[in-house]
């Protein structure tokens, strides 16, 4: 927990995950509290055993998803089982998808990723003020990442939770782009908002809290700028990064079960036939998983592969 960081408005406390699930925000007032976005699935009762220790005896009054992917809302079913008083709020764009549960619009389907059902009760839209415990948070859009991400940031403190917008050596997987939908102007624009907010300190989607908000920003339009100039190395970086992570959710697979999820996985399908139709399906595959062994992002022993 982040009790020692400094710079976090008082009554804010970070959850700090890892990559399978989401960083979770805690932020207690003096009668209630509120979250910021709930793990995946797989971590879900560990997220609600984690919250409630950080709530304090706190009655838990809302539940705020950055965005929609499963990373980030995995949980969201399991906390309306724990604090079923909770609101859950999500931004606007994915609403009528959330609200059928349409796990084709969510890409759940489409990366082959776990995200029990859930419903909301409100949206957060960028330019309101939310109330989280006794704090006022400025909601920001952060399009590029995800086009319907939002980013909060609290004016005094200058605090910015960022989402996966800005992490402190990088940002998530532009997904619109292995769409085909242009969005990397997206993520420079996302950027010229925090460099126009001047946040202090930044509790970034996954990752420690940092300070060092221009060598983080630097690093990011450093990688953006390699992204733009050749868009398949961001193609090929994006599948290796769905790949690991349904890796930590399975921690170990056998190799030929792992080739047939990653086949009928549409994603890849989509990004091999844009990117890399010049290389069998399978073959490409299976230089991803190279090259996650040769990195150390995962291992093969016999016919298993594991983390």
């Amino acid at each position: 927990m982040s009790a020692a960081i400094s710079g976090l408005p008082e009554g804010v406390v970070v959850l700090e995950r890892g990559w399978l699930s989401s960083n979770n925000v805690v932020i207690r007032g003096s009668e209630s509290a509120a979250l910021v976005d709930s793990g995946y699935a797989t971590h879900a009762e560990q997220t609600v055993t984690l919250v409630q220790t950080a709530l304090r005896g706190l009655p838990l009054t809302l539940l705020v998803n950055t965005h929609l992917h499963s990373d980030h809302c995995g949980g969201n079913s399991a906390l309306r089982r724990a604090f079923p008083d909770t609101l859950i709020c999500i931004p606007p764009g994915l609403a009528t998808a959330v609200r059928s549960w349409d796990t084709a619009a969510l890409t759940y389907s489409a990366t082959g990723q776990t995200c029990p059902p859930f419903t909301f009760d409100r949206v957060v839209t960028p330019g309101e003020c939310l109330r989280l415990g006794d704090l006022d948070w400025e909601v920001h859009a952060a399009p590029g990442h995800d086009p319907h991400s939002v980013i909060l940031f609290e004016p005094m403190s200058r605090c910015l939770l960022s989402a996966d917008a800005l992490w402190e050596n990088g940002f998530g997987i532009v997904f619109p782009e292995l769409e085909g939908v242009a969005a990397f102007d997206e993520v420079a624009r996302t950027l010229d908002v925090i460099e126009r907010l001047s946040p202090r300190v930044i509790v970034p989607g996954h990752g420690a809290v940092f300070h060092d908000v221009p060598g983080a920003v630097a690093r990011a339009r450093s990688r953006l700028d390699a992204y733009v100039a050749s868009p398949a190395r961001h193609a090929g970086h994006a599948s290796k990064v769905l790949l690991k992570f349904k890796l930590l959710e399975w921690q170990r697979i056998d190799l030929r079960d792992y080739l047939a999820w990653a086949g009928t996985t549409s994603y890849f399908g989509m990004v091999h036939e844009r990117y890399f139709a010049d290389v069998p399906l399978e073959l490409w595959i299976r230089g991803l998983i190279d090259d996650l062994t040769r990195s150390g992002a995962a291992r093969i022993e016999g016919s298993i592969v594991s983390n």
